[in-house]
């Protein structure tokens, strides 16, 4: 019988180099009898299907995503691989979340497992910022207060690269999708039932595991005039993955097996 208390689900489109260092990344880090992973493909036909297919340990899922665009597949992968939850706790990441340290697991049932009004726990960034740009941005915000200038306030909601979920709170909801990006709905409507729904800041959340901002973007770019589709964009997201010394996870097969 299985000791798990968290399904992870990690949905795939055409990412091959970043789909097999998330998933040995979060293999290498994890103690595997604590967690189950679905991978749920939407229709890459690339490598990294290939690749998921040869992994014994995990449960893919093939759909069919038709003329779905990229927010859709997205949220519509996630209830899809709901279905087949059967843990207390779920927790959805992209291909470009990666571990980095043992105790990312611990770390968000600790927190989620805090009191039992708690329905889910997450970020809404998951990256640091440069001290510098950081200190200028709090000067342009500052400037533009003074100025009477609008200042864009977006909600803030658990963003999918990384929310750790209580599965039955899911349920109870309309699940990830509903026209709206993944997790905006699923968070209202928590919200709205009174649950409390903490955030984790990201200089905490990254001792734990990173997002390699834009990185599914950059590798499959919407159009040449899109910024995610700029060369200098490539370069700055391999610099990154170089940083966080891949090539020692990426050449270790046996975390495949």
């Amino acid at each position: 019988m299985s000791n798990a208390e968290v399904t992870v689900i990690v949905p795939n489109y055409k990412t091959p180099e970043l789909t097999k260092l998330c998933l040995r990344s979060l293999r290498k880090y994890t103690d595997s009898s604590k967690i189950k992973v679905i991978a749920i493909d939407n229709a890459s036909n690339d490598e990294s299907l290939d690749y998921l297919r040869s992994l014994p340990w995990i449960t893919l899922i093939e759909r069919d995503p038709g003329n779905e665009a990229a927010a859709e597949m997205h949220a519509r992968a996630l209830d899809q691989a709901m279905e087949c939850v059967d843990t207390p706790y779920v927790l959805v990441i992209h291909t470009d979340t990666i571990v980095v340290h043992e105790q990312w697991l611990d770390f968000l049932l600790k927190r989620i497992k805090q009191n039992e009004n708690i329905a889910a726990v997450g970020s809404w960034k998951l990256e640091t910022i440069h001290p510098v740009k950081a200190f200028f941005k709090r000067i342009e915000t500052g400037i533009r207060r003074l100025l009477g200038r609008k200042i864009l306030d977006r909600e803030h909601y658990f963003r999918s690269h990384c929310a750790l979920y209580k599965s039955d709170a899911v349920r109870e909801s309309r699940g990830f999708y509903d026209g709206n990006s993944a997790g905006i709905s699923l968070f209202n409507i928590l919200k709205e039932k009174n649950y409390e729904l903490p955030f984790i800041q990201s200089e905490e959340l990254c001792k734990y595991m990173l997002h390699l901002n834009h990185a599914t973007l950059i590798l499959n770019p919407a159009g040449k005039g899109h910024k995610t589709s700029q060369p200098s964009m490539r370069k700055k997201l391999e610099k990154k993955i170089r940083s966080l010394h891949a090539d020692q996870i990426m050449t270790d097969d046996s975390l495949d097996k």
